[in-house]
């Protein structure tokens, strides 16, 4: 990523993705542009985050011949031993139906008291630059999940997922919070500030 070509490509066909990134990229490395992918989409078979970053990853640096950066990410319940995990985003079935998964999810914890409902969302970041290096970060999110879903902000369990810290003195699911909020302090922004010196060396 040298002279006038400062762009980087994000291995997702999920828009919200490509505009959060955006917003957490320009905050702190405004010379780089984010570029959405539209190549093909690798099968995703491995079994932790890390794992399918890394195939997204060299899948899309392969096929635009651009760095690029992949985000594997999904939400961790302590109750469930770290499940849906790598499988969030088909916790319900094969189709990535985002409501059904956070449906899902709620009714399997319906019986669990609040103090046991501890859950992190979980943010694995690849960085593959063609012919060079690969790199992996990490950001955890702490929180728990609610009773009930909440809000109309985000994507995924946004809606589900109450952080430890909040930005305000009243507490509020993540689909509550604004952009600006969530961009701040979420999973992805605190993987994001492990990538940054990473970035400094294209």
């Amino acid at each position: 990523m040298t002279g006038a070509d400062r762009r980087i490509v994000l291995a997702t066909h999920n828009p919200h993705k490509v505009e959060e990134f955006q917003a957490i990229v320009a905050a702190t490395r405004p010379d780089i542009e984010v570029i959405g992918y539209d190549g093909p989409e690798p099968v995703e078979d491995g079994v932790t985050f890390a794992e399918n970053a890394l195939i997204k990853a060299r899948a899309a640096a392969l096929h635009t011949g651009l760095p690029a950066l992949a985000d594997d990410s999904g939400i961790c319940v302590d109750v469930l031993g770290g499940a849906p995990g790598v499988f969030s985003a088909y916790w319900a079935g094969h189709a990535k139906d985002a409501v059904a998964n956070r449906d899902l999810l709620l009714d399997q914890l319906s019986d669990v008291a609040d103090p046991h409902r501890a859950a992190q969302f979980v943010s694995t970041i690849a960085l593959v630059v063609p012919g060079g290096d690969e790199q992996v970060v990490e950001g955890r999110w702490p929180g728990r999940l609610a009773t009930a879903a909440a809000g109309s902000g985000g994507f995924g369990y946004d809606p589900v997922f109450i952080p430890t810290e909040q930005p305000t003195a009243v507490e509020r699911t993540v689909g509550e919070w604004t952009s600006d909020e969530k961009n701040a302090a979420s999973h992805r922004a605190r993987a994001f500030v492990a990538l940054v010196p990473l970035l400094a060396a294209l």
